[in-house]
């Protein structure tokens, strides 16, 4: 079984006396150990709690490469596994049946794994096994040399253990069937990551598989393909914007954008090189979870305008262009109006309910929500502060991921935090030293996601939009006092100029504060170091469950109350500040958790859904509701710096 918590996010604000200020903390809290069956790992890895600590989402599928691979004694003659397709040719993406056939008996532990590429060796990767130390199993003899991207049990077609697909294999002498066989198809969804496919038809489950039927390859139709584009604001002025994309081609490629306006992209990859481990234990990323990157094409779209619809697309005649896609600019910072969607902790989850590495349950749902918010144009940027794809070394699911996000990433500026999940390895420089990153140490994350940072791993940074400036650090960083960060972000939050910006949003991964006592703790001395940097200013932040709001609170006393107003919204009176309102999200993907049967004198709401924040900011009035997954806003309350008479 596996104990999944919830992620953790919080939003506060507050302001300078007469200055309207808000702090925006998207935080995160360390996962909790899973717990498991102790058949399913060596119980060397079982005794150990610190070793089988789940830093990377350990699951029967997860060490998958790590089991034996049994000689499989079927000696049926009948069996297949074909891919209903007339080519060998995949495209961008397509839903891909793959049928099993002439199983003389059909068992439950029966499954199918895709795996890419196809020259991954599927035999016993011999003098391995120590390699797969951090993911927590020891078993000998790894079953992969690459790990499968993803798996179905091929009992998920319904008909398929009843065996009511037959098929008669041989006949009597009276025109009787002596062997009957059965069949099944089983649906992919696949997407161009450039190497090749096949699929392979085990028996025995995920403790003791072993290999009956492979297909052949399938490769993409073209490798090549620009994919994924996604864009991001480089300054405060919204006049200029960076788009990024990957593609199989090395070679510089264009956007093409308003009137025939054009750039040419700057190439950049990472390699297994770059990812973090060590001489005896490589990490997930530097060995079975590894998948080649491609290219990652970004080019910085000049010439615009704030709070404008343009229309780009970005490709090479050599290998293909990209459909055409309107962008809408974020308004200028220091001008009157910001209408942002802020979360975090949201991954992906797959569209054909396949097994894979890492799933977050509410990505889906989620995102198609917030692709219908952004239809009526109510959208003007976003914000996902941290843990991104939950990728923890599997490379190949950032691609999952990028194509997730893509309807919303593609049309609006898309801005990012860097989190423990995207960072934290041993050895590393991290300010942790747990293996949540699975041997990434953010090169890929910041490799996909350029923000307008001064330099490679120093992933903090300001920007403004509308009538709020943003303060955005990494807490897996250095933040200690003299450190480069410490000084830059008290540096940044000095000299924000109220009369331009009267809201202030700092956002984090990791909380100063939580209410929640179990296994989740807070890391007081980031509290103490940073927070008398925000206290300086005014500012103070909580914590993040699920979603919760408080009142005006500071040392868990509420010093000040909501009024409604003439709409009955809560409304909080920062003309009359007295302390600063907390409002908690961590719902955009990660599996929720309920709350405590007990709730403290300061909590005003509590929802446990996954879904978004809305955020609307004039200069005078800041209105934020937390919207579900169905679009129903669940809670809703706002911020004024005018005095509530």
């Amino acid at each position: 079984m596996h104990f999944i918590p919830s992620k953790l996010h919080c939003f506060t604000s507050m302001e300078k006396p007469f200055s309207p200020l808000i702090i925006f903390f998207i935080i995160f809290i360390s996962d909790f150990p899973h717990l498991y069956s102790p058949y399913r790992l060596h119980p060397s890895i079982t005794a150990s709690t610190l070793v089988h600590r789940t830093h990377t989402a350990v699951s029967d599928f997860h060490v998958i490469n790590r089991r034996t691979l049994f000689q499989c004694p079927d000696p049926n003659p009948f069996l297949q596994i074909n891919v209903s397709k007339s080519s060998t040719l995949l495209s961008n993406e397509e839903f891909v049946a793959v049928i099993v056939s002439g199983v003389l008996v059909p068992m439950a532990t029966d499954w199918i794994a895709m795996i890419s590429p196809s020259h991954s060796n599927i035999g016993s990767c011999l003098g391995s096994k120590s390699f797969y130390v951090q993911t927590g199993d020891l078993s000998d003899l790894p079953l992969l040399c690459h790990y499968p991207v993803k798996a179905k049990y091929v009992s998920s077609d319904p008909t398929y253990l009843s065996c009511e697909k037959k098929d008669c294999r041989k006949y009597n002498k009276n025109g009787k069937c002596e062997i009957r066989t059965c069949s099944a198809s089983v649906i992919f969804h696949v997407i161009n990551i450039r190497t090749d496919i096949e699929f392979v038809f085990f028996a025995g489950g995920f403790h003791t598989p072993c290999v009956l039927k492979t297909t052949l390859p399938f490769k993409f139709s073209n490798p090549n393909a620009p994919l994924y584009g996604h864009l991001s604001s480089i300054d405060s002025s919204a006049t200029s914007m960076r788009l990024t994309w990957i593609s199989g081609d090395k070679k510089p490629q264009q956007v093409i954008y308003g009137n025939g306006k054009s750039q040419i992209s700057q190439v950049t990859t990472f390699s297994q090189d770059d990812m973090c481990g060590s001489t005896f234990i490589p990490s997930p990323a530097q060995d079975f979870g590894w998948h080649d990157p491609g290219y990652v094409h970004t080019a910085i779209i000049t010439g615009l305008q704030p709070s404008t619809i343009f229309n780009y697309k970005y490709g090479s005649d050599a290998v293909g262009w990209s459909d055409e896609i309107e962008f809408r600019t974020p308004p200028a910072g220091g001008s009157d109006e910001l209408k942002f969607l802020v979360f975090g902790d949201m991954g992906k989850a797959p569209l054909d309910a396949a097994i894979e590495h890492y799933i977050q349950p509410g990505s889906l749902s989620v995102v198609k929500a917030m692709v219908e918010e952004m239809r009526n144009g109510s959208v003007d940027s976003i914000f996902h502060i941290g843990d991104i794809s939950y990728a923890t070394g599997f490379l190949v699911e950032w691609e999952y991921f990028l194509h997730l996000i893509t309807p919303l990433a593609s049309k609006v500026s898309y801005m990012t935090a860097i989190g423990n999940h995207e960072r934290d390895y041993a050895g590393s420089g991290s300010r942790y030293v747990t293996p949540d990153s699975g041997g990434e140490c953010g090169v890929p994350y910041e490799t996909y996601f350029p923000m307008p940072t001064a330099a490679k791993d120093k992933p903090w940074f300001a920007i403004e939009q509308g009538s709020v400036h943003f303060t955005v650090i990494s807490t897996e960083h250095d933040w200690t006092q003299n450190s480069e960060q410490y000084k830059w972000m008290t540096k940044d939050m000095e000299s924000v100029d109220r009369s331009k910006t009267p809201w202030l949003i700092f956002a984090g991964h990791r909380p100063m504060y939580s209410s929640y006592n179990g296994l989740i703790t807070v890391d007081s001395t980031f509290r103490n170091v940073v927070e008398p940097v925000l206290l300086a200013n005014k500012v103070l932040f909580g914590h993040v469950h699920n979603y919760e709001r408080t009142c005006s609170i500071f040392k868990s006393e509420c010093w000040a109350m909501p009024r409604k107003d003439e709409n009955g919204t809560d409304t909080y009176d920062n003309g009359n500040y007295k302390a600063p309102v907390h409002a908690i999200v961590g719902m955009a993907g990660y599996g929720l958790e309920k709350f405590p049967s007990f709730a403290a004198g300061w909590s005003m709401k509590r929802i446990s859904e996954y879904g978004y924040v809305k955020a609307h900011a004039t200069r005078d009035n800041l209105m934020l509701q937390f919207v579900n997954s169905t679009r129903t806003v669940m809670d809703s309350f706002r911020i004024t710096k005018s005095k509530i008479l």
